[in-house]
């Protein structure tokens, strides 16, 4: 039997059966997205208190909702449906709003946010860069949720290792390349099912479990390295230089985000299993491609942020409006 931990997480919270379908199902991905943008909210109502962001306190609801939901989740099921289902959606544009589907790209959600927040720059007659600093501050946050949903929905994981803390994923069985750790029948059989239905039936039957332990590869959890690091750790490190310092230069907070986020992702891509229609270049999946042109960016915001203004003096706390 393998040492490994055999991961048999449920892909949703609840869900209501009537018998023969799902009628209402809690996913942890829709909860990761749904907690991410009241976290958002809450951290950005608190930037206004403090005096880091200028957009009146009755407003920044509907600027979040709308950065959240034409930003983060059209931008990104767009960008998905371009790059990798394009031909499928050029014959079928309703896909765009069918998100039960599934299938999203961070960097489509990154632009998406992008064209949203000029927008509402212009509305409210502030720089995009000031609203840029404070919404790069929070995104973390919901990254980090959302690729903990990812390692509870099983998918997105990482390439085969021996590494202690490695982990059994039973959705390894639908990847076209799949090589079992062993022969056995149940590699032969390629049961057509998902990896929590695969579960369902491992713990009903044992022989399918023991067979399970044999056939499995033990594999990264990539999508908890990413939590760390494009998450818990950006967020640490973006929220000190937001609240530490006074008045940070404009875009610094911006370009910081593209760097670091692009050198995470970059750095967490070599342990993940790059997806079957993920085209490769000199080793890079496109995820890490993309990322590339980010970290230009973003070392070239960081290099005219400090061109502009001198490093500013270092707070105890955070700063308050009218000291």
């Amino acid at each position: 039997m393998s040492s490994y931990y055999l991961h048999d997480l449920a892909p949703f919270l609840f869900r209501y059966n009537d018998g023969q379908s799902d009628v209402f199902v809690a996913r942890w991905d829709g909860l990761a997205y749904v907690a991410g943008f009241a976290l958002a909210l809450l951290l950005l109502k608190r930037f206004a208190a403090w005096g880091y962001l200028r957009i009146a306190p009755g407003e920044i609801f509907d600027f979040t909702s709308m950065v959240a939901l034409l930003g983060v989740l059209l931008g990104g099921r767009l960008g998905y449906l371009v790059l990798f289902d394009g031909e499928r959606f050029s014959g079928n544009l309703g896909l765009l709003v069918q998100l039960s589907q599934g299938g999203a790209l961070f960097h489509g959600g990154l632009l998406g946010v992008a064209v949203v927040t000029a927008f509402q720059a212009r509305e409210k007659k502030v720089s995009w860069l000031h609203l840029g600093d404070n919404l790069v501050t929070v995104a973390p946050l919901g990254i980090c949720l959302g690729r903990l949903a990812s390692f509870m929905d099983g998918d997105l994981f990482g390439r085969v290792t021996r590494v202690p803390w490695a982990v059994l994923f039973p959705a390894e069985i639908h990847l076209p390349s799949f090589q079992p750790a062993q022969a056995t029948r149940l590699a032969a059989e390629r049961l057509p099912l998902g990896s929590f239905d695969i579960m369902q039936v491992a713990h009903a039957t044992p022989r399918v479990m023991d067979e399970l332990l044999l056939i499995l590869n033990p594999r990264h959890p990539s999508q908890l390295y990413a939590a760390a690091l494009e998450g818990l750790l950006l967020f640490v490190i973006l929220y000190t230089v937001r609240t530490r310092a006074r008045q940070p230069p404009e875009g610094l907070l911006c370009g910081l985000f593209f760097f670091l986020h692009s050198v995470f992702h970059i750095g967490v891509g070599f342990f993940r299993e790059p997806r079957a229609e993920d085209p490769m270049w000199l080793g890079l999946a496109q995820g890490q491609l993309l990322s590339l042109p980010l970290l230009l960016v973003g070392l070239g915001l960081i290099r005219w942020s400090l061109s502009r203004r001198a490093t500013p003096a270092v707070l105890r706390g955070p700063a308050v409006v009218g000291e």
